[in-house]
């Protein structure tokens, strides 16, 4: 059987996914089982198993013994067989999303090379690199008859202008380090540049659009001609826009006043600071950081819920409570890359999960020539829209808002699919 395993690690999540590749229509791997793993590190973890085919058969469970991204896997596998009668040694070829490739801007089969440059470039992916290498160990354990592929969300961005991607820093230490503007959602971008040209009837390659990912990972990117020219991430996932627990953008020195000895002070006078270890710039940046710090909470839809939507119209307007205050700072940033990537004259926005962020930032945009957005079917768009788009604005003119759910794992199944050297 051609089956394609498709897993996709998160912080503190695994998704996965088991597919049927057709020879004749290889560009269209077919669904077979979706499954969800959250709150590994919390246990219990809830772990999620459905059947494409038989829509009312799934299966949702508590697990003590999930403790990890590996043993999330495994439990996987487990079910695989005993509730799906898949047996693993079926599966031929496993799609692992690895969120930074560095200098790697195509997929590659994992052998020891391959892993160790992954390894190497954990520090630069801090939330997500670690987790897919876990996954990756144990599937090869697992499965060594398999063939474990590494899909890299930065591939996309491969084409990024040099202008773009180069820092103002010394460029012999910036080239001998690979220190530049990698981006990253590259998988999300890719599937969502594919979903919109096909509901535009359009060419990809002839497709200008700015897209936003957000999650609890949240980046934007600016697409002309189906190609990236610019994304708001950079060297690592940590900039641009915030999220969960990522500061996203800074002024780079604020990490040495936030850690002083003495917080009261700002100074430059080296006798009153103290050495930042980069470990723990990381650590306050990309985990302590983001919505949750200024709320307490990293599930955005509540911060929605709880913000005070009503004052966004007055650009001048301060508010102390946080949940606005998050909101707003959202919005912001959004409109800030939104601006910039305009000028390149993309045409389309695409956005998702939040009725109240699209609705302002379209409200926002409109006066660049967007259509209005249509508040009944901006407000209808569910969760269950699995892999479509939607148009929210009202009319047809040129410059339009859209959503479209994404699926990373559809994208790295299909890109496997057509791999022809994958099937050797």
């Amino acid at each position: 059987m051609s089956l394609v395993l498709a897993v996709n690690a998160g912080s503190s999540s695994l998704k996965i996914s088991l597919f049927r590749r057709s020879v004749d229509n290889a560009a269209n791997p077919a669904l077979l089982l979706s499954s969800s793993i959250s709150s590994i590190f919390a246990p219990p973890a809830k772990f999620k198993f459905s059947f494409v085919a038989l829509q009312h058969r799934s299966l949702n469970e508590e697990v003590e013994s999930i403790h990890d991204h590996a043993s999330a896997f495994m439990h996987f596998l487990d079910r695989l067989k005993e509730e799906a009668s898949v047996d693993p040694i079926d599966v031929k070829h496993i799609a692992h999303r690895v969120v930074h490739g560095g200098d790697y801007i195509s997929p590659v089969i994992i052998f020891e090379e391959s892993y160790h440059h992954i390894e190497r470039l954990s520090d630069l992916a801090p939330l997500h690199n670690g987790s897919a290498l876990s996954v990756i160990k144990s599937a090869i354990r697992a499965l060594p008859h398999a063939k474990s592929i590494a899909f890299f969300d930065s591939a996309f961005h491969k084409d990024l202008p040099t202008h773009v991607a180069t820092y103002a820093i010394d460029q012999q230490v910036a080239q001998e380090r690979g220190l530049k503007k990698y981006g990253f959602h590259g998988l999300s971008y890719a599937f969502i540049l594919r979903a919109v040209a096909a509901h535009l009837n359009k060419a990809p390659d002839t497709l200008n659009i700015i897209a936003l990912h957000i999650g609890s990972g949240a980046s934007m990117c600016a697409i002309r001609n189906g190609q990236s020219i610019d994304t708001s991430m950079g060297l690592t996932p940590l900039s641009g826009l915030p999220g969960a627990t990522r500061a996203g953008d800074i002024d780079a020195s604020l990490i040495f006043h936030y850690t002083s000895r003495f917080p009261a002070r700002m100074s430059h006078d080296p006798s009153i600071s103290r050495e930042v270890k980069v470990t723990e710039a990381e650590d306050i940046l990309n985990f302590k950081s983001g919505w949750k710090a200024l709320t307490g909470t990293a599930n955005f839809k509540e911060i929605t819920e709880k913000a005070d939507t009503s004052t966004l119209s007055d650009p001048m307007s301060r508010t102390a409570d946080p949940n606005t205050l998050a909101f707003r700072i959202m919005l912001d940033r959004i409109l800030h890359f939104a601006g910039a990537y305009l000028s390149g004259s993309p045409r389309r926005c695409v956005g998702e999960r939040s009725v109240e962020l699209r609705r302002a930032v379209g409200e926002a945009v409109a006066c660049l020539g967007f259509t209005a957005i249509n508040e009944k079917k901006n407000s209808q768009v569910s969760d269950r829209d699995e892999g479509i788009i939607v148009d929210i604005g009202r009319g047809d003119g040129r410059k339009r808002m859209l959503v479209c759910h994404t699926d990373e794992q559809l994208e790295m199944a299909r890109e496997c699919s057509l791999a022809s050297e994958f099937w050797v």
